[in-house]
């Protein structure tokens, strides 16, 4: 049997491995997420997420994009609301 090696696919991508006293652990890594604020309704939808949606929460999760996708989610809620107060504003003259 000797000293061959044959790459595993993970090996073959490129992909490179760290020992761990008898273990090789892969190198891996989320990729960078832009960094922005997740206010009260990111905050809502992720915990709305984790309760009913376990697989998409996950899947976001592990993808690296839940942060981002939370950040969307509260963009939309502060410019749905803002456009609310503004027709509530009209509506009442003030």
């Amino acid at each position: 049997m000797g000293g061959t090696h044959m790459e595993s696919l993970f090996e073959q991508l490129g992909g490179t491995y760290t020992r761990q006293g008898d273990y090789c652990l892969p190198d891996v890594c989320l990729p960078p997420e832009e960094e922005r604020p997740i206010g009260v309704y990111g905050q809502r939808r992720r915990a709305y997420l984790k309760e009913h949606h376990r697989v998409l929460y996950y899947d976001l999760l592990t993808a690296g994009t839940l942060d981002g996708h939370l950040a969307d989610i509260e963009e939309q809620a502060q410019e749905l609301f803002l456009r609310l107060v503004e027709q509530y504003a009209d509506t009442e003259g003030v």
